[in-house]
């Protein structure tokens, strides 16, 4: 019933991702030379939400409601929020916060995972990796793109 809940709760946050999505706007953006491919970003994300939903599974059954669900409640919410901020609202700029915001709570989980549950912290590094990548992409797209 708890896996049930937390692949609930990453759906939900990638419906996000599936509602505002890359359209004509984003496509004619200039990009860096490293952008990867667009199908790299659902089946990238599809693991990711995985492992996302398995390392809140790992935490709640070690601990319940505790720090580390607090971060990772929170990378939910920035996760959720940047489809609609960069892809929804054509803001790079709120984007970018939020995706440092993203990173921070990614880091916020790991930290307070490890005394936990080592392997959801662990789980959480693929993710922290996407995160800095998405970030560095979404401030280069920004940057090429003066308003």
């Amino acid at each position: 019933m708890v896996w049930v809940v937390f692949l609930i709760l990453v759906f939900l946050a990638g419906s996000s991702g599936a509602t505002f999505k890359p359209d004509s706007w984003y496509e004619s953006l200039n990009k860096p030379a490293w952008t990867p491919p667009d199908w790299v970003f659902p089946v990238v994300w599809t693991v990711l939400y995985v492992l996302i939903a398995w390392a809140g599974v790992l935490v709640w059954e070690a601990q319940g409601f505790g720090l580390a669900l607090v971060a990772w409640a929170a990378q939910w919410v920035f996760n959720a929020a940047w489809s609609w901020l960069f892809f929804g609202r054509r803001r790079m700029d709120q984007a970018f916060i939020d995706v440092s915001l993203l990173w921070l709570s990614v880091v916020a989980f790991i930290i307070a995972a490890w005394p936990v549950s080592q392997l959801a912290a662990l789980l959480f590094v693929p993710y922290l990796v996407w995160v800095t990548t998405a970030a560095a992409l979404n401030r280069a797209v920004w940057r090429l793109n003066p308003a």
